[in-house]
């Protein structure tokens, strides 16, 4: 049975996350209903991310086991074709086919997401579910000196959802990157792996230093706490995108 791998973009403001769900319409749910349609197979389809409700995708990457071998680009289409019939907001980018051995979740090196904030007086209309709307002037350097406090190997209890599934709360950040481009300014993060909400708690605490509300110590002493209490709000999920991520063998990986 052959395994593809798939490249996956989506515009997650009409899901309930990525994972097929009982309570709504998935990522998940929409590439296994495009292969059924196409094939006429059940299949469960793996990702390496699970992200939520409302964040978006540019490299999710995904796997599949069908029953035949298909020619990747063939199958893409084919799945695109689906996708759009049903009126769907995902897209397949690009099918490779790969060895049983490679699992999107598992066997990812990296994972890199970006979170954007637009800092600017005037509402959004075009980056309406796309980015974090902050009217009041952030300080983009503050919240990247603060950012730097919480890269390397840690307890990241206090920037972790409550309902995370994960065994351990400790990770390694690799990245944690803030800057800044006219009103629009961008977190950039890297990791083997992130908790349950780990990114937007990040960002909704580094507005809080953008705004004068809170500095670097506090960050470094809310990271020491914790406690889940010491973390800012978390952002808002329209502004967290799935940038994409790395494997064995390829370029960087």
């Amino acid at each position: 049975m052959p395994r593809f791998r798939m490249t996956v973009e989506y515009d997650g403001t009409p899901y309930v996350g990525w994972q097929r769900q009982d309570n709504g319409a998935s990522v998940q749910g929409a590439l296994e209903a495009a292969v059924l349609a196409l094939t006429g197979e059940t299949v469960s389809i793996r990702g390496a991310g699970r992200t939520d409700s409302g964040v978006h995708a540019i490299g999710q990457v995904t796997h599949v086991d069908l029953a035949r071998e298909w020619v990747p680009y063939k199958l893409r289409n084919a799945l695109n074709a689906h996708l759009s019939l049903a009126g769907e907001r995902v897209a397949v980018l690009d099918v490779h086919t790969v060895d049983q051995s490679f699992d999107a979740r598992f066997s990812a090196l990296r994972r890199h997401y970006l979170y954007r904030f637009i800092n600017r007086p005037a509402r959004l209309a075009l980056e309406a579910d796309r980015a974090w709307w902050v009217p009041k002037p952030l300080d983009h350097e503050a919240m990247h000196a603060a950012a730097q406090r919480l890269v390397g190997h840690h307890d990241f209890t206090t920037f972790r959802s409550a309902h995370c599934q994960a065994t351990s709360p400790v990770r390694t950040l690799d990245r944690l990157d803030i800057t800044r481009s006219g009103d629009l300014i961008e977190l950039r993060a890297t990791a083997q792996s992130f908790l349950h909400n780990q990114i937007r708690s990040f960002a909704g605490t580094l507005k809080l230093v953008g705004d004068g509300k809170m500095t670097p110590d506090n960050v470094q002493s809310a990271l020491e706490a914790r406690d889940r209490a010491a973390c800012g709000p978390v952002a808002p999920p329209g502004g967290l995108f799935f940038l994409r991520v790395d494997y064995p063998g390829d370029e960087g990986g």
